[in-house]
This record gives structure tokens, sequence and C-alpha cells, in this order.
């Protein structure tokens, strides 16, 4: 059973929540609220319609995303026998959305990661989860399995990458200052921005809605982070933490995948590459990421193929940046 500090999380944190936007949600897939210290998190839940899980998972979106981004895969996660959760983090979509800047910097999301993970644990008897990342949400789960490893079992970066360089998305960072009054998928649609909902598309009708209920202030910290992320893969390494690291075929989006491939190698992390996808294989190609993701999870249940892990304080090198 997981262990808790006297003032930590318990399972009544966990509330029955309801339907974020206008996305039809799939079957088998609830709404709930995690009560985090930070405030109400809204968050998904999909696990296995008979029989015992196989395992808890937590699955992290990244940035200007949130939980829903996860509708395609979780509930091939949980045919397969897998508790799944998903979070928005703070600012994301209808997520409890903290003012100023400062209040999204990464040891803070880092924080409501493990407390959010915490709260799992404690809510399914599991003594711990496999964490998975997308892109920004492989920022956070890097720095939340750093500042505590215990709760975790494995970690999965998906098209996520080891740091970031000055001036990423300066593009974006230029729009929301020249445009203060308009989200960010307004911006990037000016001549949609005041069309009326009955005239999108059901997709484009959530990425507004999304957008609109998403903090500014989210936006800027989350470039913050992704401009200024320092390069941990050595101290992830040493955590001993069994780790995957996986891309869309395609991607051109994020991380150069050259930067993802030598990090797998420094971390000696699985890699897997999904055919028929790019920045978001959690969509693009669902089926094939679901099948990458259970047979890593599942080599992590097994005694024989897991990884000891390790969590004294080891000496641990610097990397230089990827050229």
């Amino acid at each position: 059973m997981p262990q808790s500090t006297p003032d930590g999380p318990s399972c009544t944190a966990v509330r029955a929540g309801r339907r974020f936007g206008s996305l039809p949600r799939p079957r088998g897939i609830d709404d709930l609220v995690i009560e985090a210290p930070v405030g109400p998190l809204t968050a998904l839940r999909a696990r296995p319609e008979a029989g015992e899980a196989l395992g808890v998972a937590l699955l992290i979106p990244g940035f200007t995303g949130c939980k829903e981004d996860f509708y395609d895969l979780m509930p091939l996660l949980a045919g397969r026998g897998w508790d799944v959760w998903a979070f928005s983090q703070r600012g994301q979509a209808d997520s409890v959305a903290p003012q100023g800047v400062e209040a999204y910097h990464r040891a803070h999301t880092a924080q409501d990661a493990l407390d959010v993970a915490r709260i799992i644990l404690q809510a399914t008897g599991a003594d711990q989860l496999h964490l998975l990342g997308h892109s920004f949400g492989g920022v956070t789960a890097q720095a939340a399995l750093l500042a505590d490893p215990h709760p975790f079992r494995s970690l999965t970066l998906l098209d996520s990458g080891p740091h970031g360089w000055p001036g990423r998305h300066a593009d974006i960072r230029e729009h929301l200052a020249e445009h203060p009054n308009l989200d960010l998928w307004s911006i990037d649609n000016l001549d949609r921005a005041q069309v009326p909902d009955s005239e999108l598309s059901t997709l484009e009708r959530f990425l507004r809605e999304r957008s609109r209920a998403t903090s500014r202030d989210q936006l800027i910290g989350t470039l913050d982070q992704l401009e200024s992320a320092e390069d941990h893969s050595f101290e992830i390494r040493d955590t001993g933490v069994p780790v995957l690291v996986v891309h869309g075929a395609h991607d051109v989006y994020s991380w150069p995948q050259t930067w993802l491939h030598r990090m797998a190698r420094i971390i000696d992390a699985r890699l897997e590459i999904i055919p028929d996808a790019a920045h978001c294989p959690n969509g693009e190609n669902p089926a094939a990421t679901a099948r990458v993701l259970d047979d890593f999870w599942t080599s992590q249940n097994d005694p024989a193929t897991r990884r000891r892990t390790v969590f004294e304080d080891q000496p641990t090198e610097s990397i230089e940046p990827a050229a």
C-alpha cells in the first residue's frame, strides 16, 4: 500500500467531475476532479471493464493541451488491462489557474504531478504507477521523477526531449504580446476568431473552447519552461527508474529526433518510433501507441526484466546541448 505523510492527500481527494467542451467523450472514460493542494485539477480515468488492472498509469498533456488529448488512447489501454488516468495541468482548460506567471514555474508543475500521483496511489491502493508525459508534459514528468522517484514504476517521454533552447517558440510569445485580449487559437485563426460555433467543425469548436479557457499566465510560464529547461538525462538514468522514449516517425514540430535518440542512449532507455504519426501519436496512431506502451509497462511488471530502481544520490555529469 502507498505511504502518505500526515498532511498528505487521501482518496477523498478524488470526486466526480463533468465533461469539458464539446468534443464527444469516448465510452469508458470517467470525468473526475482531483483536489490537489493547488486546487481542483480536472482528470479522466479509464479502467478495465472486468478483472483486476495490470497496473496504474498517469498521463500528462503538453503545451496548449489538456487531458482530452488522450481521449483516443485511454480506452485502448484500458482494454489491454490498465487503469489509466490523465489530468489537465494547472492553468490548462478547466483546471485551476493560479494568477501570475511565477505560479507556473517548473517546481510548481512538478509538485502538482507528484501530488496527483500520490492521490491516485491512495485511491487505487497501488504502490507505484507508470508516468507518461507528452511534449511539455514530459518536462513536468522529468522534474517530478527527479523530485521524488518513489511513486513511479516507469517513465515514458512521448515526443518530449532533454532540454530547451533560447528563443524557442518566440513567434508564439510575440503573438501573445501583440494580441493581449485574444486567446491563442483566435490569434492563430484571426479570420475565424468570431465565427459562430455552428460554422466550426466539432474539433475546431473544442480547440477554441480549450484555448479560451486556458490561462495566459500558464502559456507564458510554459514558454519560459520550454526555453530554459536543462538537461537532466544523467540524473534520470541514475534513479534507475525504467524509461521509454517514444516519438512519431514524422515529428518535426518539437525537439529534433536526433536529440531524443541521444537522450535515450544516455538514459539507457528503450526507444520506440510510432509509424504514421507526428507530434501527437496518442491521437494520430493511438493503436500503435497503445501497443508500445502495453508492451513496455508489462515488461516492468516482470521482475526478471525490470531494472532495479536506485534511489540513493549519485554523482551526475553535465551534458553539452545538442547542435
